[in-house]
């Protein structure tokens, strides 16, 4: 059934239960206030800003801009931008755009006015919604971009170039739209990485959604009584789909804003959390404040924290070794999926699981798994190749681009670019992106393999492993260390440790910098190689 079925069933279920709270810790009391209306705002003694609404308010919200877009023409298939930072309002605009089968494209918040426009165009939006923080983006292309879309603006003071949706919706009827959907109804429009160059457009049918909700409860056993920490964007299918595990369970969820180890606890703390979602560098921030006595989990309410999982980015078993050091009971599951097989869950480690940490799983729920070589044909298991998966959750296509579709989707089965292999267990494990394979003397290095080995060491905080060019060897493998804070060493040190590696994977070369990690946690590696290779890399990050 179409998932807006879902948020409809929980108003009439579960209508003044709470389903979604909004903190933003350390907020000044200046800062615009939303959504005025309704009595939802909650300052607290330690300044920070605490928002709240019910099932029965999401869906009204949901049905008024539902009727909004109606209003003015906006139809079935038609769609409609988002281009928000986490709020409340996020979800209900999704929702409302569902509702009329209008499709939903969430935007990256990080866009530059360039690529605002550029993901417009290409998802051919018909419709831009956009906050307070993309107020300057926005304007510089504003005389472009509303030749022949409408502007909606979520905030107050709207400036002159939009138009304003607290205003309109406000004098919209907050009855269901009424349109009629399929399963097989185009739903959303969600934009890749775009790593290598400006992202491609991914679309998903009502189907990949709902089936990502069934996974996502599958798998983490959500009920009524869970209460889901969100912290990464909702812009991304693996924040949005984890969240799906509230919507099917109707249970409570907290978008929390602005993170650090001492807000993350304190937010399980004060609103009871049992399943927190994180990314590595969040969990690495938590590991080193209680390392350094900077924060004390005794200090926190966490005995309810059930389920810590990460996603979308390889996971080093040292982390998990040592969060199970400090949090013994929690259940621990890793989550890989893409954009294009509607985020995390195509594999997963699986709760169960524990003792195989650093797999990243088994196929999950209503999907199959295999590992191809470049005919996509099987290779033996334990051999290295393509991860290709297939279920109710790929992608329908790249939109309006069929050349990239081809060369992804065959026959039902969506190719990766990730190499893995497939241990006697049954288990995969993530070996790299096919495009980060470093190719010295002939010898394929996988720079997750060395990052996984040297993140053991207790100095190291973060490390990335990219490939040279080299004269000689055609690339060498680059070690980028970040260490802790405080923490002095050198680079016969690092030499040393590795030392436990075989000699043809351990990096010719150590720089000592910082890691850059997207807003999804993913290690920047085209920013790494152009930084450190120039131009010699260009033809690598052209690669699909």
């Amino acid at each position: 059934m179409p998932i807006t079925e879902l948020l409809e069933e929980n108003a009439r279920k579960y209508g003044n239960d709470v389903c979604l709270v909004e903190i933003n810790p350390q907020i000044q009391e200046t800062r615009r206030m939303l959504w005025k209306d309704f009595d939802l705002i909650q300052p607290t003694s330690d300044l920070s800003y605490r928002r709240e609404i019910t099932w029965h308010v999401f869906n009204e919200k949901a049905n008024r801009f539902a009727q909004l877009l109606l209003s003015r023409g906006v139809k079935k298939g038609d769609k409609v931008a988002i281009l928000l930072m986490n709020c409340l309002e996020w979800l209900p605009i999704y929702f409302g755009i569902l509702k009329i089968g209008a499709l939903a494209v969430p935007m990256n918040f990080r866009y530059s006015s360039e690529e605002i426009k550029y993901c417009l165009d290409l998802a051919e939006a018909d419709v831009l919604v956009f906050g307070p923080e993309f107020i300057g983006r926005v304007e510089t292309i504003a005389e472009d971009i509303s030749k022949n879309r409408i502007l909606f603006y979520v905030g107050g003071d709207c400036p002159s170039f939009a138009e304003d949706y607290d205003k309109l919706t406000s004098n919209c009827a907050s009855v269901s739209p009424g349109i009629t959907l399929s399963d097989d109804d185009d739903a959303a429009i969600y934009f890749s990485s775009g790593t290598t160059g400006f992202p491609k457009a991914i679309l998903h049918t009502h189907r990949s959604l709902m089936h990502s909700c069934i996974v996502e409860q599958q798998h983490h056993h959500q009920t009524k009584d869970d209460v889901f920490l969100c912290i990464p964007p909702l812009y991304h299918t693996g924040a949005k789909m984890h969240w799906f595990g509230s919507l099917i369970s109707g249970s409570k969820a907290v978008l929390l804003k602005g993170v650090s180890p001492e807000t993350i606890l304190d937010t399980v703390s004060k609103e009871k959390c049992t399943i927190v979602w994180l990314l590595v560098p969040w969990a690495l921030d938590i590991l080193e404040a209680i390392d350094t006595g900077k924060v004390n989990p005794a200090d926190y309410e966490l005995s309810q924290w059930r389920l810590m999982h990460i996603g979308a980015q390889p996971v080093p078993q040292s982390l998990i070794n040592r969060w199970k050091h400090y949090f013994p009971n929690h259940q621990y599951d890793t989550n890989y999926g893409l954009s294009e097989s509607i985020g995390p869950g195509c594999v997963h480690l699986g709760i169960e699981n524990i003792h195989k940490v650093g797999a990243i799983g088994i196929p999950g729920y209503g999907w199959q798994v295999k590992i191809i070589d470049e005919q996509g044909n099987e290779v033996k298991q334990g051999e290295v190749g393509e991860l290709a998966v297939k279920g109710p959750g790929v992608m329908k296509c790249y939109y309006n681009n069929p050349q990239a579709t081809a060369e992804v989707l065959h026959d039902g089965w969506l190719w990766t670019g990730d190499m893995a292999r497939q241990d006697e267990d049954g288990f995969y494990f993530l070996v790299d992106r096919k495009k980060d394979v470093v190719i010295s003397g002939g010898e394929n290095l996988y720079p997750v393999e060395i990052e996984n080995f040297m993140s053991r060491f207790d100095k190291i905080k973060d490390v990335a492993v990219i490939g040279l060019p080299d004269k000689r060897l055609g690339e060498i493998a680059a070690a980028i260390v970040e260490l802790k804070d405080g923490a002095e060493c050198t680079e016969e040190e690092i030499n040393e440790f590795c030392l436990g590696m075989p000699r043809y994977k351990r990096p010719k070369k150590i720089i000592f910098a910082p890691v850059p990690r997207n807003a999804t946690g993913k290690i920047e590696k085209p920013k790494l190689r152009k930084m450190y290779c120039g131009d010699n890399m260009i033809e690598k990050e052209n690669q699909s």
